[in-house]
């Protein structure tokens, strides 16, 4: 008998769950009621949010955790003795992994990320506890890009910000970003025999046209807009002149916001700063010298120098609201036997647009974590709307864009919304192409300085892949009826004809796309142009250029949508893509062909990972996935971006 994966998943939740229930509760034993302390400082039985595999597994992972999180004999401790929340003292947070928006959903792991709202939201709250006299942040290889940063911060410095706390932060050897960070810190502290390498920004734009002509493929493309470049890393062999200028941009911008934090932070003279970047690396006795540190020590002794003996302990971002132990209810939503929790009162919610912008269903729920699906957006935006509780929707936008038809969906989803309660965008990262296009209708729109957004252009393309296929003997003999039947075939370029049709069709979509942001800007569809063209802008540029309201992340936008209904920070807020349930993973479990697979089971990303590291496979697995896209939808409003930022 033939089972599929599907079951197989179902089979092992099954066993786990039954497992979980046998280990935490005993028979006839009630569920443990469900703690209503919001105190940041949890008691010592409620086990941290899980993270890796487990956080996979969602609220199941929870009840796992504090069996699997609990601290070994020889794990360093996690609290001084007698330590006591109810008391004044300090507290430990370590940072490791990346800094991103939602921890991706996966049965089979994956690395770990730092959920950026779960970072703000702790921060704020430990700011708010009177009893807390300072904060240590330890960094060890985080990783995250400079809009990022300038989120995080913002929030180390308000967590500071009326001086009745401390700040502290060490790491072994932070780079530009990290230490870009750090410089909020009222002390910054680095490892003996540490380093500090603060190189500047870079960015260096990844061609594979070289290797398609290798292969004997042909990219295909036509684009609208000067500065639509979205295929060139394809069909040429370098950055073209417009490519040259936005890159020197987006550098420009950041070396900005580099030079001007750790000025502020380190009270060095911008001169000085950029002296510091052209010598870029130092050893940690040097960097105290340059006066970028102030202590160089191990963790411990610096965690000692700066507690000045108060008592201490180790935070996580995010504690069991179950207080450890058995958690029935959420066990039973986690299996569909009840609905999911709704706010019933007046809210906010937080609705995640992140990654590919795809046509039809996707993955549904469990996919919302990484592709925003144009149908399955489009329905929870609609559902948000008709929901006389939800005050105001913040839309949290980090994509290149994708598909036209499913950025048009969802954009006509926020405007049916938009006329029933405000709809406030905060940009990340990216916000470029089809994420601009899903933006641009909001009543607010907030981007950081050094957010990737604008390219408001249309490129179409295929890849033909006969000449490949001949290369290893194999021929294709397509019989068509029609003069364009085989129009759409990845084996051959398109005819002058062909092309001639794709791109009218672009022009046309690209009439629509500039209407919609001239109607949502208020500008004319010839200022607009003036400013599209599928350049891409940073957000400082934006705002200049009036396609952002306001530079600010995620804590801004969010204290907007508050204004705007009067709902304080002590309503929690209703956030989409919610907790999975089963049923989300199983709809959600994709095993399907696509070039990113490929590659990976041809080795060809693990050995970009070994020559560019992981920003290298993010980058060309980007490109693989947009070529996988371009299959079924060949005209689209995306930035392909295999550019890394450094």
């Amino acid at each position: 008998m033939r089972v599929s994966r599907a079951t197989t998943v179902l089979l092992s939740l099954a066993t786990v769950c039954a497992a979980a229930c046998r280990g935490e509760q005993k028979s006839g034993q009630s569920p443990p009621p469900e703690v209503t302390d919001k105190r940041d400082v949890a008691p010592a039985s409620a086990p941290p949010a899980p993270a890796g595999p487990l956080a996979n597994l969602g609220p199941l992972g929870s009840m796992l955790a504090d069996k699997l999180d609990a601290p070994g004999p020889y794990d360093p401790p996690r609290q001084s003795p007698g330590f006591d929340a109810g008391k004044p003292h300090w507290l430990t947070l370590d940072l490791t992994g990346e800094i991103g928006e939602l921890a991706p959903m996966s049965l089979f792991g994956g690395g770990a990320v730092i959920e950026l709202h779960a970072l703000l939201t702790r921060l704020d709250r430990l700011a708010a506890d009177a009893n807390v006299q300072g904060l240590l942040v330890r960094f060890t290889d985080v990783g995250l890009d400079m809009a990022t940063a300038e989120e995080v911060r913002g929030a180390l410095l308000a967590f500071k910000a009326d001086g009745k706390r401390r700040l502290a932060c060490h790491a072994d050897a932070p780079t530009n970003a990290v230490y870009y960070l750090m410089s909020a810190c009222d002390a910054v502290g680095v490892q003996p025999v540490g380093e500090v390498m603060i190189p500047g920004p870079m960015a260096m734009p990844l061609h594979l046209r070289g290797l398609l002509d290798k292969l004997g493929v042909v990219p295909d493309f036509v684009h609208v807009g000067a500065f639509k470049g979205a295929a060139e890393p394809l069909t040429r062999s370098e950055p073209s002149k417009e490519m040259r200028e936005t890159l020197t941009a987006v550098i420009d911008q950041a070396y900005l916001t580099m030079q001007a934090g750790i000025a502020a932070g380190r009270n060095l003279s911008p001169e000085t700063v950029a002296e510091r970047i052209d010598q870029a690396l130092f050893t940690s006795d040097g960097a105290l010298a340059a006066g970028l540190v102030d202590s160089v020590a191990t963790y411990e002794d610096f965690r000692t120098q700066h507690t000045s003996g108060a008592p201490w302990k180790q935070v996580k971002l995010k504690d069991s609201p179950s207080g450890g132990g058995f958690d029935m209810e959420k066990l039973q939503t986690f299996l569909g036997l009840v609905p999911p929790k709704r706010p019933k009162e007046p809210h906010i919610a937080l609705v995640y647009a992140l990654g590919n912008i795809i046509d039809g269903r996707g993955q549904g729920t469990i996919g919302a974590r990484h592709q925003i699906a144009g149908r399955t957006l489009a329905a929870a935006i609609d559902n948000l709307a008709d929901d006389a509780n939800v005050a105001a929707i913040l839309l949290r936008v980090d994509s290149g864009g994708g598909s036209a038809m499913a950025s048009e969906q969802i954009w006509r989803a926020l405007q049916r919304a938009k006329e029933k309660k405000p709809i406030v965008v905060s940009m990340g990262g990216v916000a470029a192409s089809g994420g601009y296009y899903i933006s641009c209708g909001a009543t607010k729109i907030f981007a950081l300085a050094n957010t990737l957004t604008g390219s408001i252009g249309v490129v179409g393309g295929k890849i033909a892949l006969e000449g490949m296929l001949e290369k290893v003997g194999v021929r294709t003999f397509p019989i068509t009826k029609g003069k364009r039947a085989a129009m759409w075939s990845a084996m051959t370029p398109w005819t002058e004809s062909e092309r001639a049709s794709v791109l009218a069709t672009m022009e046309e979509i690209y009439k629509v796309f500039v209407g919609r942001v001239a109607s949502g800007r208020g500008k004319s569809p010839e200022d607009v142009h003036a400013i599209a063209q599928g350049r891409v802008w940073t957000g400082a540029a934006a705002k200049e250029r009036g396609l952002v309201d306001e530079l600010g992340g995620l804590t801004e936008a969010l204290a907007e949508a508050r204004k705007r209904t009067g709902i304080g920070p002590e309503v929690a807020l209703e956030v989409y893509p919610p907790e999975p349930t089963i049923k989300d993973l199983v709809e959600g479990f994709d095993m399907g062909p696509s070039l990113v697979r490929a590659a990976a089971d041809h080795e060809l990303v693990p050995g970009l990972a070994a020559a560019l590291g992981a920003g290298g496979v993010a980058a060309v697995s980007g490109v693989l996935a947009q070529l996988d896209a371009l299959r079924d939808d060949p005209i689209q409003t995306v930035l392909l971006w295999p550019v890394l930022l450094r």
